[in-house]
């Protein structure tokens, strides 16, 4: 199969999804109206509510959805070959994905920018907020401390990956100020001095690691989850304009410039894809991914694909920096097939790999022996970067290297293989940082809403001290997960959990478009919901027969029940608001009739 044929079809699938259904949607379901008042602008503080230019906001708005799932779940993915996950992400991404997305983010912008906890409230009743914020909550703390993992592991003891990372932060300070203070407006001028000064500090990475500042930027694991922590805290309290906007909005410039340039590459490389369409490990029994295609192919890809984590997004940071309603379409839904489309070059650019070398990367050495498979390229490509590949599970590395395959056979660039995978390494604990500073910020407020129900001046968002409170007792709630260590058992039920919380979203989304009078709509939400839900509670109970019960992991067997009564109490209490309205609307036609 030839890469190139997956990048046009991909691209042209994703483009006729957003012209057509994305369009529709906005039209004819959402009725969006450029002319109403945004909750940026009648709210409007300087800190949380603020009227954001929409590039600005679609680089922000993507580089907080875009986490690990796009750039790791489709390499993990992989194992079942390259045609189950491509058709996921494609019809994913158009059908279930961006409609999540867009949805949840309309329902915010119509409900002053406030939670999906607290549109849950105000549209199933208090009890079902309350039951909402506890179990956001409780999935936000394991995905951040999960999305943690792969940004520790990427930059600990790794001073250039820790210095171009960390550099983004001062620059990301000085943008944000230039454009407050200094040139209020002039997006363009502060876009081009921060993309340049990114730039210096992605040249200047591989340089201090020679230098005597290498022992300063040299961390170990723990030492790097403390300093996340600290970061994730910084986003939540810090403005919104000085830190979390600017960085993220640059780093999104970063990430399309990359994966621009992996697609340049593969246009010119033309690389065959040698990973087979459908694997024998469709059927169970892999190295990578534990169980069948069905339905751990879904769990595995998860961002690439629909992500209940951009629910939080879309009812967090974004809905309270929307300009104008007409912008919910392009950040909405076209930030999510922008990501599905980074899914499938990260899924090309693992099967681009010989298959033996694939599985030699993202195998422990045991498990690789089982297979008698015989790596191709692998003593090569180790010898290339420096380091050896073998046994690096976790689908970081053998995204790297397929990116850097692509990259070093580009005419004049042979010789640097090596800087490649270091840079595609940093690349991926960039891409992921920015979906925790904005994760952590979230969780401030969700934190924030549900404590105020006990100890009302708690919802005072005007208060340094509550702002400083919540910004650290959620920061201390992951990072305590991150540096224990503690959560790399619960790694596989952080996919889990993450699609139940989508199903929670399309439940909302579901409420919201019947009580806008168009229940035959519904289904465009309805549809995704029973779908997710049915695959992911399956994967639940498949990963606590296989993988728990037999480890006697209680504690993990325990929490995988938690979630799955707590998205089962809301689906049904939903259930029971939809027949309700319905009730009454059937009523009143007939009343009016």
């Amino acid at each position: 199969m030839n890469s190139i044929v997956l990048v046009i079809i991909g691209a042209l699938v994703l483009i006729l999804a957003y012209r057509f259904y994305g369009s529709w949607i906005a039209a004819k379901v959402l009725v969006l109206d450029e002319t109403r008042e945004v909750p940026s602008k009648t709210h409007e503080d300087g800190r949380d509510y603020v009227p954001t230019n929409k590039l600005v906001l679609f680089g922000h708005h993507f580089a907080a959805i875009a986490g690990a799932g796009p750039l790791i779940g489709p390499v993990l993915a992989a194992q079942f070959g390259y045609l189950p996950g491509t058709l996921w992400i494609l019809i994913g991404g158009a059908l279930a994905g961006a409609v999540h997305d867009m949805v949840l983010l309309f329902a915010s912008v119509r409900h002053d920018g406030e939670s999906i906890a607290e549109i849950a409230r105000t549209n199933l009743g208090n009890r079902m907020g309350f039951v909402t914020s506890i179990a956001v909550l409780f999935i936000l703390i394991i995905a951040m401390a999960g999305l943690g993992l792969p940004v520790v592991n990427s930059l600990y003891n790794s001073p250039w990956g820790t210095f171009t990372v960390g550099f983004t932060i001062p620059v990301a300070f000085l943008v944000g100020l230039y454009l407050k203070f200094l040139r209020p407006g002039k997006i363009l001028e502060a876009t081009i001095i921060g993309m340049v000064l990114i730039m210096v500090g992605v040249i200047a990475g591989p340089y201090i690691q020679h230098t005597a500042l290498a022992p300063y930027l040299t961390f170990n694991a723990k030492q790097m989850s403390l300093i996340l922590a600290i970061y994730g805290f910084l986003a939540a309290a810090l403005p919104v304009w000085l830190l979390l906007l600017p960085r993220d909005y640059l780093s999104t410039y970063m990430k399309i410039g990359v994966i621009g340039f992996l697609v340049i590459g593969i246009i010119f490389v033309r690389p065959t894809i040698q990973m087979p369409a459908v694997t024998n490990f469709v059927s169970g029994g892999g190295p990578v991914v534990p169980g069948k295609v069905f339905p751990f192919l879904f769990i595995t890809i998860a961002c690439g694909a629909l992500s209940g984590f951009h629910a939080l997004i879309s009812t967090g940071t974004t809905p309270k920096l929307i300009a104008n309603e007409r912008d919910i379409l392009p950040i909405g839904f076209g930030a999510m097939l922008f990501e599905s489309f980074i899914a499938l070059m990260a899924l090309i650019a693992a099967t681009c790999l010989p298959t033996a070398d694939y599985f030699a990367i993202n195998s422990a050495p045991a498990a690789f022996a089982k297979l008698h498979m015989i790596p191709k390229e692998l003593p090569m490509l180790s010898q290339m970067v420096g380091e050896n590949l073998a046994g690096r599970t976790g689908g970081s590395v053998s995204l790297a290297v397929g990116m850097s395959y692509v990259f070093y056979k580009l005419p004049g660039l042979e010789h640097l293989m090596s800087y490649w995978y270091h840079f595609c390494i940093m690349f991926e604990a960039l891409f992921i940082l920015t979906t925790i500073d904005s994760g952590t910020r979230i969780g401030r407020y969700l934190l924030q809403d549900l404590c105020a129900k006990f100890y009302k001046p708690f919802g005072n968002k005007e208060s340094w001290f509550n702002l400083i409170f919540f910004s650290a007792l959620i920061s201390f709630s992951w990072g305590y997960l991150l540096f224990t260590g503690n959560v790399n058992t619960i790694w596989p039920l952080f996919g889990i959990a993450n699609q139940l919380l989508s199903a929670i979203a399309f439940a909302i989304g579901t409420t919201i478009i019947i009580k806008k009078g168009k229940p035959k709509y519904a289904l465009i939400t309805f549809i995704p919901m029973v779908c997710i839900t049915v695959i992911t509670i399956t994967a639940c109970i498949e990963n606590v027969l296989i993988n728990y019960l037999p480890q006697g992991k209680v504690l993990l067997v325990g929490m995988s029940l938690v979630l799955i009564v707590l998205v089962l109490i809301i689906l049904f209490e939903s259930a029971k608001v939809w027949i309700k309205d319905l009730k009454k609307m059937k009523s009143s036609e007939s009343t009016t009739a």
